[in-house]
């Protein structure tokens, strides 16, 4: 299965592009990688800050404040669950442009660990076609509604060539957690070991405008590099899924 896993991804690459073809290290690490629910980065010296629910109107916000910082995030949006997300289209290509990965949240943020494999793989091209029409790019990690990974989510997301990833620091805000709560949280967790893969979303403004800025500080004090969930598991290259795509021109909900 491995063999043929590798093999596989290797024929995607030759026929994307002969400059982006991965190693075979690489495709075996990422193999395993799809097999995997993954929690924390894979190197230390790093934070991987990642967002779950937008786009939402605050999406702007939040990727010019990273961007101001030097760091990096990953946004895993939704298609339909604060709004269309054509109506967020700038702010979503925007954190494309300038270098944010973009991951998948599902279409319309079902329970997915009880749905059926179809209806999974409709939740999940829904929102690639969106990217295809925004951006030109599919993902390739996805991060489930509620954390579900039981039901068909492990074996859809292997077919689909999704990386599965949840967290290992909660930051508490859906739960009406304060800011000063949620850095107590990070500050707990400690900086030392691999890289920290929060839980956070960015349809809060107290995330957004008082959580992120004392981040991206504790990181700066804390020696932390701030990177892309991607970036944190050395696969850098494997944010998207091979090639270049074109949308119908589509943009509707």
């Amino acid at each position: 299965m491995l063999v043929k896993s590798v093999v596989a991804a290797l024929g995607c690459a030759l026929g994307a592009s002969a400059a982006a073809i991965p190693s075979p290290i690489d495709l075996i690490r990422r193999d395993h990688q799809l097999g995997t629910v993954i929690t924390k980065c894979a190197k230390p010296g790093v934070l991987a800050l990642a967002f779950d629910d937008g786009p939402y109107q605050y999406t702007q916000k939040l990727v010019d404040t990273l961007n101001a910082a030097g760091a990096k995030g990953t946004f895993f949006f939704t298609g339909t669950l604060y709004g269309c997300i054509y109506n967020q289209r700038t702010a979503v290509k925007n954190a494309y442009d300038t270098g944010h990965q973009i991951a998948s949240h599902t279409w319309t943020h079902p329970h997915v660990g009880n749905l059926g494999a179809s209806q999974l793989q409709t939740e999940l091209t829904r929102l690639e076609d969106a990217y295809v029409n925004i951006f030109g790019k599919k993902p390739a990690y996805l991060r489930p509604p509620y954390l579900e990974t039981y039901g068909s989510v492990m074996n859809v997301a292997r077919q689909m060539n999704y990386v599965v990833v949840t967290n290992d620091i909660d930051s508490g805000d859906w739960n009406n957690q304060s800011p000063q709560q949620s850095q107590q949280r990070f500050i707990q967790a400690g900086a030392g070991g691999n890289g920290h893969i929060p839980l956070m979303h960015e349809t809060y403004d107290s995330t957004v405008s008082v959580l992120v800025p004392w981040l991206i500080n504790w990181a700066k004090q804390n020696n932390l590099q701030l990177v892309t969930v991607a970036e944190c598991l050395d696969d850098a290259e494997g944010a998207y899924q091979p090639g270049n795509f074109t949308g119908d021109g589509r943009n509707s909900c």
